[in-house]
């Protein structure tokens, strides 16, 4: 499939800026300035489980993960002045059933530690920051 037939759901897209195109995913920042949360969306359609990519897929997205997962905890950790605590990576899909993949840094003691993010405290936007916080996460994702 060409990535020009790829289609993602407007759903995905809601209060999210587009950072990059890696080879398989495509890589969304949620505007919440509470969490340096990632989005990762394969570029396939048709998928809501990660066992419905190919053998190849499910390894070129482990690796596209992985970076991600890196690049939130450098950038994190520069905003926050310390590493996170933990980097939480999870693919649940229970109201969008597209197939993604969180990757956000918590800390001990954020406002929705130690439960999950989803509806804890609204969604403060980066404003200023976006683009300082994009530019930031492009490069990392290019290590």
């Amino acid at each position: 499939m060409a990535e020009t037939d790829f289609e993602m759901v407007s759903q995905l897209s809601k209060g999210k800026h587009l950072v990059a195109e890696l080879p398989l995913c495509r890589v969304l920042l949620e505007d919440t300035s509470e969490f340096v949360w990632l989005v990762l969306v394969p570029k396939k359609n048709n998928m809501k489980e990660i066992h419905d990519l190919s053998r190849e897929d499910q390894m070129t997205l482990m690796d596209e993960m992985t970076k991600a997962a890196l690049a939130v905890k450098e950038v994190a950790t520069v905003l926050k002045g310390s590493p996170p605590t933990k980097i939480n990576t999870g693919a649940l899909g229970n109201i969008c059933p597209q197939l993604h993949i969180h990757v956000l840094a918590r800390y001990q003691g954020d406002k929705a530690w130690p439960g999950p993010v989803w509806g804890a405290c609204p969604a403060v936007p980066w404003a200023e920051k976006l683009k300082e916080v994009m530019d930031a996460i492009s490069v990392q994702l290019q290590n």
